[in-house]
């Protein structure tokens, strides 16, 4: 029979491994995927430049937030051979980004222990029985979605596209500049090799 402590000890365990397993499936990086048009070859394309009214600017200027994608892209693209150039590109790149709040309700199953005294015949027998509940919490955070557009310039067709979404952390949006480098850099990672 397993002592009263034993227990609680076995049932701080398995609460404290649950919720290790939630708060390791909320840290996990973001969920990237693409699309490719299948009759295109982006090896055969050279140069690139940005669409003139890019997604993530307002009220006829460019944003913060559409420098540090513009950075990140080109640095991007740069790498994999693409050159910018500021009129007849091949390439045309659109991106756009956007925040939403979430909830979610979060149920962990928990152990409490009440003790109850009973008299029998000869003195006092004491029962420890546990009641077992769950604990609910609401849980607020905030979701980014960035997708960017590869875009045959001269057919207007696009050709390639890169999604990204993911729970933002309190760092992400204290430090943009290196949150957008990061999330373009991840989805640049399924962007095909040049020739392919």
């Amino acid at each position: 029979m397993m002592t009263l402590p034993k227990l609680i000890h076995n049932s701080k365990i398995i609460i404290t491994a649950v919720l290790a397993l939630v708060l390791t499936a909320c840290s996990s990086g973001p969920n990237v995927r693409s699309d490719q048009a299948p009759d295109v070859n982006l090896g055969n394309y050279q140069t690139f430049s940005f669409v003139s009214d890019l997604a993530t600017d307002r009220a006829g200027y460019t944003t913060l937030v559409t420098q540090h994608f513009k950075n990140a892209i080109t640095a991007e693209l740069t790498a994999r051979g693409y050159r910018f150039v500021e009129s007849d590109p091949q390439l045309l790149v659109n991106f756009n980004s956007n925040v939403a709040t979430r909830s979610d309700t979060r149920s962990v199953p928990t152990t409490s222990y009440h003790y109850g005294y009973y008299h029998y015949r000869r003195g006092i027998v004491y029962a420890g029985f546990p009641v077992y509940s769950n604990e609910v919490t609401t849980v607020h955070y905030k979701v980014g979605t960035v997708n960017i557009d590869i875009i045959d310039a001269e057919k207007r067709q696009l050709v390639w596209e890169g999604i990204a979404e993911g729970t933002l952390k309190q760092k992400d949006l204290e430090q943009p500049r290196e949150a957008a480098a990061r999330t373009v850099g991840l989805i640049f990672e399924q962007f095909p090799v040049s020739g392919s």
